[in-house]
């Protein structure tokens, strides 16, 4: 292993950002990061040892957030020795189950879906489980992601959370704002797209784009549609344990995530009409193709009626012993060619 003091500055502010958890785990317990907080006062980070000291200490007043890396293999042991946390969110940690909100003995137990902190949105197979009660909030993930990132910086930055119940509503509600800003993103390349096609008509490429953001779109809000459904069936029967003020956030939180997924249901919309109106263009322009290539056809079948007709070795074909019978019948084909080009061009431009 290289000495620290033989690093380049840069080297030794990426291990300091390691080890702060910004990019990796603890090797021994799997947590990302820990935080304490107390009433009335900014959160403060702590490390993994003095996490597990506070967690032995059921009565210390302060509470905790803990975030786990299911990349690291130490995380679930840890969490298993250290924590007595209800079966479901073990559980949850095992397999890829559907979105969920519930409430389980004193704890609420939540697999919410979220983007990913880097590549593309479309990774379904994302999520981070969560379990809160009076004390602590424990999360945990595979990848890095915006929603729970968005929170750690809310908390950098000395936001107060008076309970870990806070803690849940605030991630919820970065869960919304990523969602809108992904939403406004969409709008803007709908609206360029839009105008793109009140200039030039032209529907080459749009078609494409447009289904690429709508199949976006479409996957995100399936994916966290069932959210607001699973807060508000929790919120009209809340556990005892729960305060007023902690139900009120929470139901916030849920109206803003339903706004913002109704949000995506109208961009959506949008882009389904777009589409049938270049469908429709689409359609419209392959129809006048098909028309001006039956107007050419109906003009050109008189020539190869006219061809057979005076190559016939026959008696009595048409100024076969005029000398101007060449001219004449050329000029009549001529005639007939600019009659029906003046056509299709005046078809053209109607």
């Amino acid at each position: 292993m290289v000495p620290t003091t033989h690093l380049r500055g840069d080297a030794r502010e990426g291990l300091a950002a390691l080890a702060d958890g910004a990019y990796g785990s603890d090797n021994t317990t799997g947590l990302v990061w820990a935080y304490e907080f107390a009433p009335g006062r900014a959160p403060r980070a702590i490390t993994s040892a003095e996490a597990a000291d506070r967690v032995r200490d059921g009565g210390h007043a302060c509470r905790l957030w803990l975030h786990f890396s299911l990349a690291n293999s130490k995380s679930e042991p840890w969490l298993r020795d250290h924590l007595q946390l209800p079966n479901a969110f073990y559980e949850s940690l095992c397999d890829a189950p559907s979105t969920r909100v519930e409430a389980i003995d004193d704890s609420l137990v939540a697999v919410m879906r979220d983007v990913p902190f880097f590549g593309a949105v479309s990774d379904t197979n994302l999520s981070v489980t969560l379990c809160v009660d009076a004390r602590m909030m424990v999360s945990a993930r595979t990848k890095q992601l915006r929603s729970v990132d968005r929170l750690r910086a809310a908390v950098k930055a000395g936001a107060v959370f008076e309970s870990p119940v806070e803690l849940l509503a605030h991630l919820l509600r970065d869960q919304a704002d990523v969602l809108m800003d992904i939403v406004r993103e969409a709008t803007t390349e709908v609206d360029g797209i839009e105008d793109h096609l009140m200039e030039t008509r032209s529907s080459s490429g749009e078609r494409s784009a447009l289904g690429v953001i709508r199949r976006r779109l479409v996957r995100l809000q399936r994916l966290l549609a069932p959210e607001p459904a699973a807060l508000f069936r929790l919120l009209n029967r809340p556990p005892a344990w729960l305060r007023d003020s902690d139900i009120a956030e929470l139901r916030r939180s849920a109206e803003e995530l339903s706004t913002a997924v109704a949000d995506s249901s109208a961009v959506i919309e949008r882009i389904r009409i777009l589409q049938d109106e270049l469908s429709a263009n689409l359609d419209e322009a392959t129809n006048r193709t098909l028309y001006i290539l039956t107007i050419l056809t109906a003009i050109v079948a008189p020539f190869e009626f006219i061809s057979q007709l005076f190559g016939m070795s026959v008696g009595g074909v048409p100024f076969r012993d005029n000398p101007y019978g060449f001219l004449i019948v050329f000029l009549v084909i001529v005639a007939v060619i600019g009659l029906g080009a003046a056509l299709v061009r005046r078809l053209l431009r109607s």
